[in-house]
């Protein structure tokens, strides 16, 4: 059974939010990347606050569940009536990005921890 510890200390979400590209295109909240990498010399202390209570509660607010989908037409198709012509994009709010980052780094540690990859 995995024991994972709910707090997220600064450095990690501070890593994590650097490791954001700048160029990408504007999330559902319309923060840039470029600026939360700014703004996050300020608010990194609170942000970690924030993403440790809502990992321990398990409560998330409503704004961090919505997102948007973009569907793109991949080019060169000859027939797009079929669904492989298109392609998904979805649009997630910045700080969700940085929090999945969190976890995805849990799972893969564990998945290391435990040997589940060949």
């Amino acid at each position: 059974m995995l024991n994972i510890n709910p707090t997220i200390l600064t450095e990690e979400i501070s890593k994590l939010i650097r490791s954001l590209l700048n160029k990408k295109a504007l999330r559902l909240d319309s923060i840039p990347n470029k600026v939360l990498k700014v703004a996050a010399l300020v608010i990194v202390k609170d942000l970690a606050e924030v993403a440790s209570y809502c990992f321990a509660s398990g409560i998330i607010p409503k704004s961090l569940k919505e997102f948007i989908t973009v569907v793109l037409c991949k080019e060169g198709k000859k027939d797009y009536s079929f669904l492989g012509s298109y392609r998904l994009i979805t649009l997630k709010n910045t700080l969700v990005k940085v929090l999945e980052k969190h976890v995805a780094n849990i799972i893969s540690k564990a998945a290391e921890e435990y040997r589940l990859f060949p």
